[in-house]
């Protein structure tokens, strides 16, 4: 058993399909092996129940009902086995579709939803929220891919509260060589940065297609305050990475000292703070 100060988190590093059944089918058996292995909070990739397709006709035709049946498989069996889950998803609301993060605590809870901010595909439309949440009883904020490109989406929660940040994405795949030491550099710092932990669900690289549009580079990791990287996945294989976390480390300190220096930045940070949404955190 963990201290109270402690709690061990999971990335979930696999491949998964357009159909959302089949992909909750294998997001449940993940969940057993985490359950296993006494993960309290998981994350799974960008897009996981759709297999991050970006085909037009696919999107057109989409069930919303569907993704939602898929979710409400995978938040029944987080609440039977005791798991914190952040979900890669996709959901419609007032006619357009959402590259979201479904975000359930432990008993079941479902928090909310994080929605990509800042977009690399066509078919979905941008979110307007930055929720930070209450999961495990760590205040936790959220990034989709391409959000890691935008340092603020991090640091304002981190100001705000958050001492994690969940960090799910389907990348450009290997075959994209020159940005990888650019995914590699990023997550880290927006860890650094903030004096926050991170954690990021990547998908893998698939050898049998590695211009698929469901697969990616791997390296789902485990990142410390200080940096650090605890724990990391290859490229190819389908994997739980996990840690224990110390929560104390989480101090916060760069984020803090952001907002409380007198610099010509203080102002503007301050305001940025009212675009947090601190509603499904207890505490603050």
């Amino acid at each position: 058993m963990t201290e109270a100060s402690e709690i061990r988190v999971a990335a979930c590093q696999i491949l998964t399909f357009p159909e959302p059944a089949r992909s909750a089918e294998k997001v449940l058996a993940w969940l057993e092996r985490a359950a296993e292995d006494q993960i309290d909070v998981i994350a799974f990739p960008e897009a996981c129940l759709c297999g991050y397709t970006c085909d037009e006709a696919y999107w057109k035709q989409a069930d919303p009902a569907a993704f939602r049946v898929a979710e409400d498989q995978i938040v029944a069996r987080a609440r039977q086995l005791g798991i914190a889950v952040v979900l890669g998803t996709a959901h419609r609301e007032q006619g357009c579709w959402y590259n979201s993060l479904l975000v359930v605590d432990k008993g079941g809870l479902v928090r909310g939803r994080y929605s990509k901010t800042h977009l690399a595909e066509s078919w979905s439309t941008p979110g307007r929220a930055l929720p930070v949440y209450d999961l495990a009883g760590m205040r936790s904020c959220f990034m989709v891919c391409h959000d890691v490109r935008y340092p603020e989406l991090v640091r304002l929660p981190a100001i705000a509260g958050a001492q994690i940040c969940w960090f799910c994405s389907c990348e450009s795949g290997l075959l994209a060589e020159y940005k990888l030491s650019a995914y590699r550099c990023m997550p880290i710092a927006r860890a650094a940065e903030n004096d926050i932990y991170l954690v990021m669900a990547n998908a893998p690289a698939d050898r049998d297609n590695l211009d698929g549009a469901s697969q990616s580079h791997g390296n789902s990791k485990v990142i410390d305050p200080d940096g650090n990287v605890v724990c990391e996945a290859g490229f190819f294989e389908e994997t739980l990475v996990a840690a224990t976390i110390d929560v104390r480390r989480a101090k916060r300190r760069w984020a803090q000292r952001a907002v409380e220096d007198k610099s010509v930045l203080q102002a503007w940070l301050r305001e940025g703070m009212q675009h947090v949404d601190r509603e499904g955190c207890a505490g603050l």
